[in-house]
């Protein structure tokens, strides 16, 4: 079998798989969240928390304790890692220093996992599994919480308050992550990716060297870390590591964490709405956007024009020769479409053109299928905002599943799409523009305008993949990336229960000859346009200068 015909069963066999479990996985969700039986367990946790679960909030209080409890796991996280030389299995690792402490902290509560430091080599066992994974498994439960109660706006009519916070937050975690990440773990372990507390083992090389090899609680990190779209790696080598991603089965096994839960969602969106169509077409646009982009960074990794990957069939540079070019190009899509940031292959060695393909899945707000809860609500308001467009173009007042889409409306949808671009541009700007952190580039020209721009794509939509090449590990770049990292996931977070807030004050308006239809393949058109011509183009001039550039040369 020629690696092109792998690579399509490959990605076929992903496709079949997601549209088995889009349905039973979707009305699960649907149960989860719309039911109003609290298991006796999370009664307890309730009860040592102060949270009354019956009571509801407005939009107002449901983002307020969003950011309190992110601001109280941020300030957790970064005193477990200083603290961590006087806690046990610590490995003997030193304290994390302040400025990796800071950028940890804020990269692993807002979801973006991004690394400036090995793992095996910094991190004990008690701070990766009661530090980090059990961020991984709430900052997820976070991204669903604010999807439903984006949900709850467009269903719910003459009303001021979107469920409650905490009682979102427990169940996503308890009733959704856990189940499915203790069978994915138990399957990784079957697989051969680690689970164990051992410290570090010296090895002897086949060159007659020594290595240290680091084991530990590998499985249980490492299948919250793709199912709750969180990236990192308890390794340097992150999933090219053969104790985190042991075959080829289990590299496709990865990548149907990753995309399972956004790609359901769409299904408990349509439930909750009482329109199921409603969730089909937006499954839909993040199918097309999703199989377009697996499309055009494998192909143009096979297909590369340099001497040396046309003698050998491919762009093998970086890749992990366990996986080949398909599987790895099918990996870097789903990573880079969801806020994963887990890699296989290394995207600094990319094409230019497939590099800059990775880049651009960030760059349409991850919403094909993105993260998750992140890529359903971003996809909403999209269609917001396409609705708004298309009102505008046959004269009539823009409607939404029976919603209006007035001033206020489009004025929070706006800011959410105009959040990650500032963030991004200035923040390249800003490195760019200063003599030391340019000194801190290992390549110039366009491919290092391309590494620096990835580094605050990356960061600014909560994705966590690097581009490398450059160093990043300083006090300069670990600050102001974590800002990045903070604004890019809390000011979105707060412009989208300010929508819900105001959808759910309003009255449903019924449908008329004028209502653009929601449910039908010209409205799955129209939103993919609308993505990539509003929201992805933004960045066009900034990828002239980078991987476009690089390109044509």
């Amino acid at each position: 079998m020629s690696p092109t015909t792998a690579g399509i069963v490959f990605v076929a066999s992903l496709v079949v798989a997601l549209v088995l479990t889009h349905r039973p996985l979707g009305d699960y969700m649907y149960r989860v969240y719309t039911g109003t039986r609290h298991l006796a367990f999370e009664r307890v946790i309730y009860r040592l928390i102060g949270v009354r679960p019956d009571t509801e909030q407005r939009w107002s209080v449901y983002a307020r304790n969003v950011l309190a409890f992110s601001a109280v796991s941020i300030l957790f996280l970064y005193a477990f890692q200083r603290l961590q030389d006087r806690l046990l299995l610590s490995l003997g690792f030193p304290a994390v220093t302040g400025h990796v402490a800071w950028n940890t902290a804020v990269s692993f509560v807002t979801n973006t996992n991004w690394q400036a430091y090995s793992g095996e080599s910094t991190m004990g066992h008690l701070v990766q599994m009661a530090g980090l994974a059990v961020q991984n498994f709430v900052s997820a439960a976070v991204g669903m919480a604010v999807a439903v109660a984006l949900v709850r706006g467009f269903a719910r009519n003459r009303t001021e308050t979107l469920g409650n916070f905490w009682v979102d937050l427990v169940r996503g975690t308890i009733r959704v992550l856990l189940p499915i990440a203790f069978v994915g773990a138990l399957i990784l372990v079957a697989g051969g990716v680690i689970q164990n507390f051992s410290g570090v083992h010296e090895v002897t090389t086949l060159a007659g060297g020594t290595q240290g090899i680091t084991g530990g609680p590998v499985a249980s990190q490492e299948v919250i870390k793709e199912l709750g779209n969180n990236g990192g790696g308890f390794y340097n080598a992150n999933s090219a590591h053969p104790f985190e991603n042991a075959a080829s089965w289990t590299n496709w096994l990865e990548i149907f964490l990753i995309l399972v839960l956004p790609f359901a969602l769409p299904r408990t969106f349509g439930r909750m709405v009482g329109d199921r169509r409603q969730g089909y077409a937006i499954v839909a646009i993040m199918g097309v956007l999703a199989l377009a982009s697996v499309a055009l960074v494998t192909g143009l990794e096979i297909a590369h024009h340099g001497t040396v990957p046309q003698a050998v069939g491919a762009a093998l540079e970086g890749k992990e020769i366990r996986f080949g070019v398909p599987n790895s190009g099918t990996f870097a899509a789903a990573t880079t479409l969801t806020s994963t940031g887990a890699v296989d292959s290394f995207h600094d060695s990319f094409t230019a053109l497939g590099g800059m393909m990775t880049m651009f899945n960030m760059m349409l707000g991850e919403v094909a299928p993105g993260g998750v809860g992140a890529g359903l609500y971003g996809m909403l308001v999209l269609a917001v905002i396409t609705v708004f467009v298309a009102g505008l173009m046959v004269g009539r007042t823009p409607e939404y599943l029976g919603k209006k889409i007035g001033a206020r409306e489009i004025k929070l949808a706006s800011l959410y799409f105009l959040t990650t671009p500032a963030l991004v541009l200035v923040g390249t700007a800003l490195a760019m523009a200063s003599p030391e952190q340019r000194a801190s580039m290992l390549n110039s020209g366009p491919h290092g305008l391309s590494e620096v721009l990835y580094a605050f794509t990356s960061a600014s939509n909560n994705n966590g993949s690097a581009f490398a090449g450059i160093t990043v590990n300083t006090p300069w770049y670990d600050t102001a990336l974590g800002l990045c990292m903070a604004f890019g996931r809390f000011l979105p977070i707060v412009f989208v229960l300010g929508l819900a807030g105001s959808l759910a004050r309003q009255a449903p308006v019924p449908a008329s000859a004028g209502t653009l239809p929601t449910h039908r393949p010209q409205f799955v058109g129209m939103v993919v346009g609308v993505t990539i011509i509003v929201v992805g183009l933004t960045f066009l001039p900034a990828l002239a200068l980078g991987p476009l550039a690089e390109g044509i040369q």
